[in-house]
């Protein structure tokens, strides 16, 4: 039988991951095949601009994979069983599983309500597109003067808020910050920051924590309570609780340990990349979630199935992470490099360079991923010793799936 490569999450880790190892390694005696549970490939860059209003060009997966030989479910991940090599999926045709022998975990993180009540009710998030589109379709809703209100402060809160604001000029928008506005940024930042913030008309509540949300406010650990027609809750993200489930080492967040290749401390034919892997950089300190973290993580793992599957030198990829890159709206922007110790440095770029700069990463992001396999070397590797059976309890799969049919 072909060794089975299942790579679980169509992401920017495991789009890359799964195209070049296609590209790679022969047909003959190797397939390919990939666990999604939305047809489209989400650009998670870019879905505070989707809840904002703005048209995003978005690609089937589908396509993506067309003519790589990778096999497409359509499918949401329900378990995985790395004792008997299978995972337990649930798409439209029902609930099945399917066997691997090299398994690449890659499902990504969702929005982490830390147990805030109704956030879940009554909150919407940008950490996926389904409920990027719900948020859209509220604030479309909303009349002027409207109150949209984000909690959280990091990355996504400040991007979301000011491409809100920019685009919808007619909403009052709020942030709410749970110490001062910007804190991991460099003083000079910070300041750019908060001119933004007058600009585009947002008022920063600072210091403030979010104990509850109700369905027309939120209340503060203070007592206060701020009017909210539309809460995005942007309060940081967290990792499902599969991988824990499965026995797998994990963080006790729940992200899967491994050594400096990606492979699983507890089961060496499993992998890990993205958002879902715990993933020590050069640096010494863990790697935050981050589409930078997801491309060196995922360039990694890549190396290392390679290798093993085919008997060559497994390559170490740098692991490193160099700063943020933060979109204020479309013509405005910070980039702050940090230092080896993940700290921010005193010096910045904003403005509509760093806008240009930031927009050219998320292109050149985008077309990466949706070209997997380009430029990669067209010949094809066999592996080095007898693939291993799959697992015997696994359904097959059948032969001539076309990419972006669920089979069992």
């Amino acid at each position: 039988m072909k060794h089975r490569v299942l790579v679980l999450g169509a992401g920017y880790a495991g789009t890359y991951v799964a195209g070049n190892l296609a590209r790679r390694l022969s047909p003959e005696d190797t397939e390919i095949h990939v666990v999604n549970a939305e047809p489209d490939f989400a650009e998670r860059l870019r879905l505070h601009q989707v809840a904002a209003g703005q048209e995003i060009e978005t690609q089937k997966l589908a396509d993506i994979f067309a003519g790589t030989g990778i096999r497409l479910h359509l499918a949401r991940v329900t378990a995985v069983d790395p004792e008997r090599q299978v995972v337990a999926v649930t798409g439209a045709d029902g609930a099945t599983e399917l066997g691997y022998d090299t398994l690449l975990y890659a499902l990504g993180s969702h929005g982490e309500d830390h147990g805030v009540p109704g956030v879940a009710e009554h909150a919407f998030d940008v950490a996926a597109r389904p409920s990027a589109l719900r948020l859209r379709e509220r604030l479309d809703g909303l009349p002027r003067g409207g109150n949209v209100l984000v909690v959280g402060d990091g990355l996504t809160g400040i991007e979301s808020a000011t491409e809100i604001a920019e685009s919808r000029p007619g909403l009052s928008v709020t942030l709410v910050a749970r110490g001062e506005l910007g804190a991991r940024l460099s003083a000079a930042a910070r300041r750019h920051l908060r001119l933004a913030c007058e600009r585009l008309g947002i008022t920063v509540v600072e210091h403030t924590t979010v104990d509850a949300v109700e369905a027309t406010r939120v209340r503060c650990a203070d007592g206060t309570a701020l009017a909210s027609d539309a809460t995005v809750w942007a309060a940081g993200f967290a990792v499902g609780p599969i991988a824990a489930a499965a026995g797998l080492a994990v963080t006790e967040t729940g992200r899967i340990l491994v050594d400096r290749t990606m492979r699983s401390l507890s089961h060496p034919n499993v992998y890990a990349a993205g958002d879902s892997v715990h993933a020590i950089g050069d640096n010494g300190l863990p790697l935050p979630m981050s589409c930078a973290t997801a491309g060196f993580t995922g360039m990694q793992a890549l190396q290392a199935i390679m290798g093993r599957l085919t008997g060559s030198k497994v390559g170490h990829v740098k692991l490193a992470y160099l700063g943020n890159h933060i979109s204020l709206g479309r013509r405005d922007g910070i980039l702050q490099p940090v230092d080896r110790e993940g700290r921010a440095t005193p010096r910045h770029f904003g403005g509509r360079k760093a806008a240009r700069i930031k927009e050219a990463i998320l292109r050149t992001a985008r077309w990466t991923s949706w070209h997997p396999t380009f430029r990669l070397p067209k010949r094809k590797r066999h592996l080095t010793a007898a693939p291993q059976a799959s697992a015997a309890h696994a359904t097959p799969y059948a032969p001539d799936a076309p990419a972006g049919r669920a089979v069992a």
